[in-house]
């Protein structure tokens, strides 16, 4: 009798969660995020190795990626259209803007499915629903940060120094990184309940490519149409890398404050669209 009570005792203390729904446009649950940090190690960990299991080159396909990228521009928008590259060598020219791209659209491709990949984990299990998105965004830098290493050999072969504006170069990677969840908080959401928007994204990638300043300078964009070519939040982000390690002359820097506050609020819009949806996801999913 008394082991009975012990156990009943000991079951009094174990802690209980309480679900409850969320109120209120700006209610995030930002604690639980810090709480779960491990989980977002974890799934952030877990999608780097299933990346590159079973491959033959491993990693060396975020070299590869963008320096065959490069290649095909150099051909392409050089040799045959001879799109200026602003005085500088143009396949260092593209390969600089490829870094930021490839990290934003390898970030959209994986995180915009992310919830329906993770479908099992979501239906029987609670955790933060931001995680999964976000997990999915920061694995790219992985693939980042080794094709920079090439980015910087081919710098000292080009006889390029980066000057003090390289400093600068962690706020365009976190507007990148920004522009990344801005976008996938709305697709990620979207494709749970709707899994055709899956296969746009693609499409959607590619186009927004060209539209943005990689394969060619921002200043062939006639003065005219600038404004609202600045509100694409990647101009800021390439022209941003390009100043601060290329020593390009100093970008139009009231284009990058356009392009900044456009991706703030298309972030805080996109955590409140995904907040709003995510009560129905393990229903729909």
């Amino acid at each position: 009798m008394s082991a009975t009570s012990a156990t009943v005792v000991m079951d009094e203390r174990k802690p209980t969660v309480e679900i409850k729904p969320r109120t209120g446009w700006f209610d995030f649950d930002f604690q639980g995020l810090w709480q779960y940090r491990e989980l977002l190690y974890f799934l952030t960990w877990k999608d780097v190795i299933i990346r590159y299991k079973q491959t033959v080159i491993g990693a060396a396909w975020a070299i590869l990626q963008p320096l065959l990228t490069m290649v095909i521009f150099t051909m392409v928008f050089r040799k045959f259209a001879g799109v200026s590259s602003d005085g500088l060598p143009y396949p260092i020219f593209a390969f600089t803007a490829l870094l930021p791209w490839q990290f934003f659209s390898q970030a959209v491709s994986r995180s915009s499915t992310s919830l329906v990949t993770n479908r099992e984990m979501i239906s029987k299990v609670y955790f933060p629903r931001l995680i999964m998105p976000i997990s999915s965004t920061l694995s790219p830098a992985i693939d980042f940060c080794i094709a920079f290493v090439i980015l910087i050999g081919m710098m000292a072969w080009y006889g390029l120094a980066p000057t003090w504006g390289i400093l600068a170069l962690p706020i365009f990677l976190l507007l990148a990184l920004q522009t990344a969840l801005a976008v996938c908080f709305f697709l990620s959401a979207l494709n749970v309940k709707y899994r055709d928007v899956g296969h746009t994204i693609p499409f959607l990638v590619q186009c927004w490519m060209y539209a943005s300043p990689v394969a060619y300078s921002v200043n062939l964009v006639p003065e005219s149409w600038r404004f609202w070519y600045s509100l694409n939040p990647m101009v800021g982000v390439i022209e941003g890398f390009r100043w601060a390690l290329l020593s390009k002359a100093s970008p139009d820097f009231g284009a990058m404050i356009t392009s900044a506050v456009a991706v703030t609020v298309l972030f805080v819009t996109g955590l409140i669209f995904f907040r709003r949806m995510e009560r129905t996801f393990a229903d729909v999913i």
